[in-house]
């Protein structure tokens, strides 16, 4: 069997996960009978879906359904990439609270499974990442039924890590100090992290005793995702990286290196 068919076997029936963007019922595609209608849908709270290489990631897409004989239910659920049509997060369930006689809301369960994303496309899985949407058929007490796509877009992006080291500590009022790292992001078709080569990360500074950290300066990083810059020590506090992530690519902060005077 080759890969493709493998890839395609296993994945038939996948679907999706999220950031959160609201479309009308008569901007999408759909089909059906009756009055009934996803009149709202929020995923993951409005924030996207970072997935990393191994933790399976479970998050909700809440929807707001509408029929005036009462809500019965959602039967189906599935999410994918907006593009390219593929998909690697299953739907594992729905349950509905009833709001008002002609309104429910129902919480529907994505799941993604990292184990398994390799062979969710045929030719490079990373490429799933970026802008999704979700799909749903729900239903009414009276038999309405109503198919609809793209009820709500959003982001599916690869977790990243980031790390700082500042150094020497401690060091001499005025001294240099050097912030180090690594920028890294999981790669979906491997399973592995790898540098990110070529990413904006800004050094920042939080002064001892302060809450609040200021950005120093933009550094780009190497093609092995190394970070390096060198600083002059004017006061003890806290250096760390952050990087503000792409429309592909989940933001990263790492922890406060402490550096002290002597």
């Amino acid at each position: 069997m080759s890969r493709e068919t493998r890839r395609r076997a296993a994945w038939a029936t996948a679907g999706g996960a999220a950031a959160l963007v609201l479309l009308t019922a008569t901007g999408a595609h759909a089909e059906g009978r009756g009055d009934i209608r996803v009149v709202g849908a929020v995923v993951n709270g409005g924030h996207p879906v970072g997935i990393g290489i191994a933790k399976e990631i479970s998050f909700p897409v809440v929807l707001t359904v509408r029929d005036n004989s009462g809500v019965k239910g959602v039967s189906r659920v599935s999410t994918l990439n907006v593009s390219n049509a593929y998909g690697f997060i299953e739907w594992t369930g729905t349950s509905c609270a009833k709001k008002s006689a002609t309104t429910s809301v129902c919480t529907a369960t994505l799941k993604a499974t990292p184990a398994w994303m390799p062979a969710s496309d045929d030719i490079d899985t990373n490429r799933v990442a970026g802008l999704w949407q979700v799909n749903a058929t729900v239903n009414a007490n009276d038999r309405d039924y109503w198919i609809s796509d793209n009820i709500a877009r959003y982001s599916v992006k690869p977790a990243t890590t980031l790390t700082a080291d500042a150094a020497p500590e401690p060091v001499r009022r005025g001294g240099k100090l050097t912030v180090t790292g690594t920028l890294s992001r999981a790669n979906w078709e491997t399973l592995k992290y790898q540098g990110y080569a070529g990413q904006p990360v800004q050094l920042q500074f939080r002064k001892a005793g302060t809450t609040r950290y200021t950005t120093v300066r933009t550094v780009r990083t190497s093609s092995t995702g190394r970070l390096s810059t060198t600083v002059t020590a004017t006061a003890a506090g806290d250096w760390r990286w952050y990087y503000p992530g792409t429309s592909t690519t989940m933001l990263a902060v790492s922890a406060g290196d402490t550096v002290t005077l002597k």
